[in-house]
């Protein structure tokens, strides 16, 4: 029987089990529509990164109904505004299964966001599945989640391992007081011995702040050969600022940074930001088809002056990939698409990407850019071959304990 149609007998049916919480009976309601989840912060501290996210997850919606849709169905859209409040976010994501029965969410920042979702999700009575776009602190595989971004050796590791070898082995490190910025650094300082380097100083600030007078006054004071840098949000701005007033250069004092891609460098200015690093898997720059097809239609979508980045492609590749599993599963349950996303691939702009049947994370490049001028990021450094994730770094011996 087509799974897409169903007699009166299995609509009642249907509802029945939807009202109790099985998500997974959804393939046979004969709505024209699948609903999904559009869950980012709009307003707050950290929108103006998660806007860009959305934005591309909007596009790509758009693009799949334009040719036809999901299993014969158009994606409509159930949005919400995180308010860059983890409490929001989790309370959205229950609102969004639970009274508006939607498929998946796609969406989230901060881990402290993906982990308030996280506890939704899992919930037996409603059991949902949450596309994550960001490149995090690894020390976690949910059954429940579908990583898009970068583990921490897809990111952290090779960016530690590159500072060691191109800047020097003393290096600060700066970040937003919260989830990932904190697992971060306790794994870069198990990694710094490895790699012979030291960390000679550690500055948390709140995840708004605009106040780093005392932080630059102690990267003046120890003189680290790199800054690691984990903040997030609008307090770049004021960081990079503070630095530039003090006489900090690029050429003096790089910096590295993990959350400050081609959307951030818009707002916090390129004059700022010229000279020092950024650590991804996708940079805007890539001079592959598939990406020049892709920022072609993010700049004619949303305005030639917008820029595409790792998360904005991130986001783009989770709505794909959720798309492609529910027409491989037949189905929009959550567990029918999940088990049919494991080794699902794709032909994403930055290239070839897998997800790994064992932790639902990307196997993905990695990529390390100096930003240029014009705000963009332009390739110093890739991997040889695309990095299998491995988000509890259970294969690095310097790492035991950390979970």
């Amino acid at each position: 029987m087509n799974s897409n149609v169903c007699t009166p007998v299995l609509q009642v049916l249907c509802a029945a089990l939807c009202a109790m919480g099985f998500v997974g009976c959804r393939q046979l309601n004969t709505e024209p529509t699948v609903k999904v989840g559009i869950l980012h912060s709009l307003s707050g501290t950290l929108s103006e990164s998660e806007t860009a996210v959305r934005d591309a997850e909007l596009m790509a919606i758009e693009e799949i109904n334009e040719k036809g849709g999901v299993l014969g169905r158009k994606i409509e859209i159930v949005e919400g505004d995180g308010e860059s409040n983890p409490k929001v976010f989790g309370d959205l994501a229950r609102k969004m299964l639970t009274e508006d029965h939607v498929a998946t969410i796609f969406g989230c920042w901060s881990s402290a966001a993906r982990k308030e979702v996280r506890s939704v999700v899992e919930q037996e009575d409603i059991y949902g599945l949450l596309w994550y776009p960001l490149q995090y602190e690894g020390l976690e595989a949910s059954p429940n989640i579908m990583y898009m971004g970068a583990a921490p050796n897809q990111q952290i590791v090779p960016a530690v391992e590159y500072c060691a070898e191109h800047f020097g082995k003393r290096m600060f490190l700066i970040g937003s007081d919260y989830i990932f910025p904190q697992t971060a650094n306790r794994i870069i300082n198990a990694l710094l011995p490895t790699v012979g380097g030291e960390c000679v100083g550690e500055y948390y600030a709140p995840l708004d702040s605009l106040d780093f007078v005392a932080a630059v006054e102690q990267i003046k004071a120890v003189k680290p050969d790199v800054i690691l840098n984990t903040l997030n949000g609008k307090s770049n701005k004021a960081f990079f600022s503070q630095l530039q007033a003090e006489g900090l250069s690029a050429d003096e004092i790089p910096v590295m940074s993990f959350s400050v891609a081609e959307e951030e460098a818009g707002y916090i200015g390129a004059d700022l930001l010229e000279g020092h690093y950024a650590v991804w898997n996708y940079f805007q720059t890539l001079q592959t088809d598939r990406n020049k097809m892709f920022v072609a239609r993010f700049k004619n979508r949303y305005g030639n002056f917008r820029a595409t980045d790792d998360p904005v492609e991130a986001g783009y590749i989770a709505v794909y990939v959720w798309a492609r599993a529910c027409e491989k599963a037949g189905s929009f349950g959550v567990e029918d698409v999940r088990m049919a996303a494991k080794g699902l691939a794709f032909d994403a702009p930055e290239g070839t990407v897998t997800i790994d049947g064992e932790n639902q994370h990307l196997s993905k490049w990695v990529r390390i850019g100096k930003i240029n001028g014009n705000g963009l990021i332009d390739e110093v450094w890739k991997s040889s071959d695309v990095v299998k994730p491995d988000p509890y770094l259970s294969t690095y011996s310097w790492a035991r304990g950390l979970n």
